[in-house]
């Protein structure tokens, strides 16, 4: 195979001198799209693991008395405490509620004498409807509103859906401009070849032996293309996934799914190069006939 690629002269063509380049370039964006599209699906996950199982509830004039006896507070807290699949249960302390109020109130809301409800913050497992629970508080304490993070939880799963959209789409324009560039560059170096080709193909060379020769030089080509610039974008990574760890709630890390993809990488673009190169050449061949 190697001796009919030198046959042709292929090695001493310049047409394709920049394919690597091109598809080095090619290769960095969709390690990036990839990459982004992983750490989206897994930030996403560890949002809305946290963010659906937020319960706060907020009950007002806490300290006015109650249907069944005690304080409207001590309703709620009761009935908290004994409802399934509420845990971490925590009434926020004044200090707390400040803290929470400041940026809107200022420094002390008790200072500008408005009646400020208590709040209490729990972790719940979905057992049941919010409704379900928000009416039973409300019968508990009437007034007491309750929030769940079911609205935001929908809206990061959306969010995750759109990003991954977007990657495929790069994914795919990626691919596109790699095989526009591959079959550029082959008919570069076909015209380029004209005459050794006419020459060779009217010995009586067949036309999958052309397309074969050209189809090699280009798959390799691509392939080590694809594969520096896949390395070239790994410390690219780790710095965003550096920057990207706060917001995980972990140590910095590569996604682990991405060291499976980027192998392939080198691959996907051995093959777009061999197909695209055996169609464009088989092309030309059937015109020059």
């Amino acid at each position: 195979m190697l001796e009919r690629v030198d046959l042709l002269g292929l090695r001493g063509a310049r047409a394709d001198r920049l394919l690597p380049v091109m598809v080095g370039a090619m290769s960095f964006l969709a390690v990036l799209a990839v990459a982004g599209t992983l750490a989206a699906a897994g930030l996403a996950a560890h949002w809305r693991g946290n963010t659906a199982s937020a319960l706060t509830v907020q009950v007002t004039a806490p300290d006015q008395p109650a249907e069944g006896g005690g304080t409207r507070l001590a309703a709620v807290l009761r009935y908290l405490a004994a409802a399934p699949g509420i845990s971490a249960l925590h009434q926020l302390t004044p200090p707390e509620l400040d803290a929470l109020l400041q940026p809107w109130l200022g420094a002390d809301a008790a200072d500008l004498a408005l009646p400020v409800p208590a709040v209490i913050t729990a972790t719940w497992n979905g057992a049941g409807p919010p409704a379900a629970l928000a009416a039973a508080l409300a019968a508990a304490a009437p007034g007491t509103l309750v929030a769940t993070g079911a609205a935001w939880a929908a809206r990061v799963a959306a969010l995750t859906a759109s990003i991954q959209a977007c990657a495929a789409a790069i994914l795919v324009i990626v691919a596109a401009v790699a095989a526009a560039v591959v079959g550029i560059a082959t008919r570069a170096g076909l015209a380029q070849l004209r005459e050794t080709i006419e020459i060779v193909h009217g010995l009586g060379a067949l036309d999958s032996d052309i397309a074969g020769s050209f189809a090699l030089r280009a798959t390799l080509l691509a392939a080590a293309g694809a594969a520096a610039g896949a390395a070239v974008a790994l410390p690219v990574l780790a710095w965003l996934a550096s920057l990207a760890a706060p917001f995980a709630g972990g140590a910095p890390g590569l996604p682990f799914a991405l060291w499976f993809a980027l192998p392939a990488l080198p691959l996907v673009a051995a093959a777009i190069g061999w197909g695209t190169t055996q169609v464009t050449v088989r092309v030309w061949l059937r015109r020059l006939a």
